[in-house]
């Protein structure tokens, strides 16, 4: 992923939101877990679309439901010079487009999409947002894994939409139960990952559908757990100790998951 606030590499993941039911809710929650701030909202009709500030520096976006039969859900957003060719990669692939490509002011164009495990993603094609301007520091993104039941043709789609290079993680029961995205050209390797595929396996409730995990460092994985269940939402998973940190994967007062990294860059 390129520097944060700078031009991000195709393939990046360059931006996070939620969409929720509550949106005062969700800036008192998120607020006091990671110590956001927030800029004025967008106009109802764009769903009172809120950035997130971390020390001034946009973290990510939260905004409100326009229908209540959308997912409570964290969406993570990967970059592209080209958001109309990079839909017709999705569907070449095996995917589906949610939403056609449409721009969104003078912020950028954005579309989404779902994979052939059925995790819905987003697409961002930068204008004046051009995404995260902090990362990988207390409070800010640092991670996201597709979490799914397909694994041939998602590693399939993944490498042919955005041409990752793929490798396993520290191995477990299967060598490829989590398979580590790199960029492409870049060395397959720990330190040039910007993303994973992990497996839904039987310790996953059964109607547990495919889906992005959104990662969010913490100082304290721990402490953070605790405010977490103090405004309201609760682990469903962890904390417990990773080859990356100490992680915990929440759900917020409204039903929302993403996790939390306890890393060295986050320390």
């Amino acid at each position: 992923m390129a520097a944060a606030g700078g031009a991000f590499a195709e393939g990046s993941p360059c931006w996070a939101d939620a969409m929720l039911p509550d949106l005062e809710a969700g800036r008192r929650f998120y607020g006091g877990l990671f110590g956001w701030t927030f800029g004025a909202p967008a106009p109802p009709e764009r769903g009172s679309y809120t950035i997130a500030l971390l020390d001034g520096a946009r973290a990510a976006a939260l905004s409100r439901k326009p229908d209540g039969r959308l997912p409570t859900a964290w969406t993570v957003h990967f970059a592209t010079p080209d958001a109309g060719a990079a839909a017709a990669r999705v569907r070449a692939a095996g995917g589906q487009l949610v939403t056609e490509p449409v721009p969104v002011g003078r912020a950028g164009t954005t579309a989404t999409a779902v994979d052939p495990g059925g995790a819905a993603f987003g697409l961002w094609q930068p204008d004046l947002l051009t995404g995260f301007e902090v990362t990988g520091r207390p409070g800010a993104y640092v991670w996201t894994e597709v979490c799914t039941r397909e694994k041939a043709p998602v590693d399939a789609f993944y490498a042919r939409v955005f041409g990752y290079g793929m490798h396993p993680a520290a191995p477990g029961r299967e060598a490829d139960d989590i398979m580590v995205w790199t960029l492409p050209g870049a060395p397959e390797d720990d330190e040039h990952a910007v993303g994973a595929r992990t497996m839904i396996d039987d310790t996953y409730p059964v109607e547990m559908p495919a889906h992005f995990l959104v990662y969010f460092a913490v100082a304290d994985c721990d402490a953070a757990v605790r405010a977490a269940a103090r405004r309201g939402g609760r682990a469903v998973e962890g904390p417990d100790d990773a080859p990356y940190g100490r992680r915990a994967v929440l759900v917020d007062d409204q039903g929302a998951r993403f996790g939390v990294l306890e890393a060295p860059a986050a320390a």
